[in-house]
Formats: C-alpha cells, structure tokens, sequence
C-alpha cells in the first residue's frame, strides 16, 4: 500500500515536470534585456528563447519572430534545442511506461518482479531527462552571467536570466525527484522479495507439468517381531526348554 502511494506521487512529479519542461522549450524568456544604468524609462523589451525572439514596447504589445537560421544561433542555444527536446521525449516515453507498471493499473496482472523491472526502467528514463533538462538551462545561466560581468561588453548587449530558466531548473527538480522515486521504490522491494534457490545444472531433477494433487496416506502391515534368545554369562536355574531323558523323578516313580 505505501509503494502504492508512493508510485502515485511519482507519477504526479513526473507529469509536473514534464508540464514545466515543455513550457521552459516553448517560452521566448530565456534571454532578457538587462536594465543597467540610470535610464530607468525603458520603451523597450527584448526576450530571446529558443525558436524566437520577441520585443514588447511600453507593456502594450509583443512582436516575436523566428529565427531565420538555426546555424545563426550561439552555440548555447543550439545545444538546447536539441536537449529540450530529448528531455520531453524521455519523459513523455517514463510517465507512458510506468502506467504500465504501476500497483493500481492491471495491464501486467500476477508478475510483481516484471512491474517492478518496468517501474526502474521508466525511472531511469525520467532520470536520463531530468539531465536532458538541467545541462541546457545551467549552461545558458552560465553563458549569461558571464556575460553579465564582461567588461568588454556594452550595456545593451548584456542580458538577465529569464523566466524560462528557472522553470527549467524547477522542471529537472521534478523530474529528478519523480525518477529517484520510481527506482528506490521498486530496488528496495526486490530486496525484500520472497527467497529463491540456485539449482546446480549438474543436479537431477524433474519439471512435473501438472502441479502434484495430495494423496491418500495407507497404512503398510508391520511384521512382527520374532524372539530371538538372549545369552548370559550367569547360569539360570530354569530350564524352559524339554528334554528328550526321562528326568529324575521319573525313574523314582517308575521304581515304586
């Protein structure tokens, strides 16, 4: 009942995750225009993501634009195209497979050890994108910071970290909680499963088809034990056994 629950509330961090990761790739905010300097009035708003880049003037309207080319892009960027997606796509594949495998759902009915090797499996997936998120979100903070604190650079070329950044960061903390979950879970009842027996192959035995029906028990005829005559080292003064001579007192009988 508890690793019942406890897959559930995997399940809910997974699928949060998965929510947060999809809108960190799709959110222009990965780039913001930094205000520096004492021109506090600012017209204009420049936010950078992925796919687009948008401009948003005196809080009324957002323009956005797609980006013409992909090569055009900083190297950053780049990357993180490709990782975000790989992120969805693992995690979208973990939460699909560990319903399979989930205590509450009977697609795999009397064989706990192979809901259990499902349950790691979409752990390790959820895991693998928790990675896909982190290294793109962390290095484009990194390349922004950087950035930041160039002396070379001028003011308007610097830029902040966007919301969609820490989303992502928020994203990979779910997934890495929900895939830790799956695992610890589903390890530490593989652990505590029943005992099983290693069989030499060199041993003789026999695979009965049928499982064996109790029989009746039947009583066998004991035989009974013989007498057999014990020796000793005293001499007894009873004889049991007959003699064929006429004894004693027979022969004083026989005088009279």
């Amino acid at each position: 009942m508890a690793n019942s629950a406890l897959e559930l509330v995997a399940l809910i961090l997974t699928l949060v995750g998965l929510i947060g990761a999809a809108a960190s790739t799709g959110m222009p905010m990965w780039r913001v225009t930094a205000f520096i300097g004492e021109n506090i009035i600012v017209f204009e708003t420049r936010f950078e993501g992925l796919w687009m880049n948008c401009y948003r003037q005196a809080d009324i309207r957002m323009q956005c634009k797609v980006y013409d080319s992909l090569l055009a892009l900083p190297p950053d960027l780049q990357a993180a195209r490709g990782l975000m997606c790989c992120s969805l796509a693992l995690g979208g594949l973990g939460l699909l497979i560990s319903l399979v495998g989930l205590q509450c759902t009977a697609c795999i009915q009397n064989n706990d050890r192979a809901k259990r090797l499902v349950l790691i499996i979409a752990g390790s997936l959820v895991l693998m994108a928790c990675i896909c998120v982190i290294i793109p979100v962390s290095w484009t903070g990194h390349v922004i910071i950087r950035d930041f604190y160039n002396p070379l650079l001028i003011d308007a070329q610097r830029r902040e970290l966007g919301e969609a950044l820490y989303i992502g960061w928020m994203a990979s903390a779910f997934f890495f909680a929900g895939g830790c979950i799956f695992i610890c879970c589903n390890l530490q009842s593989e652990e505590k499963g029943p005992a099983r027996y290693v069989y030499s192959r060199n041993s003789d035995y026999m695979a009965y088809p049928q499982p064996l029906q109790p029989q009746q028990m039947v009583l066998l005829p004991q035989a009974q034990p013989q007498f057999q005559p014990m020796l000793s080292r005293h001499p007894s003064t009873v004889y049991s056994y007959s003699s064929r001579q006429p004894s004693e007192r027979g022969w004083h009988i026989s005088e009279h």
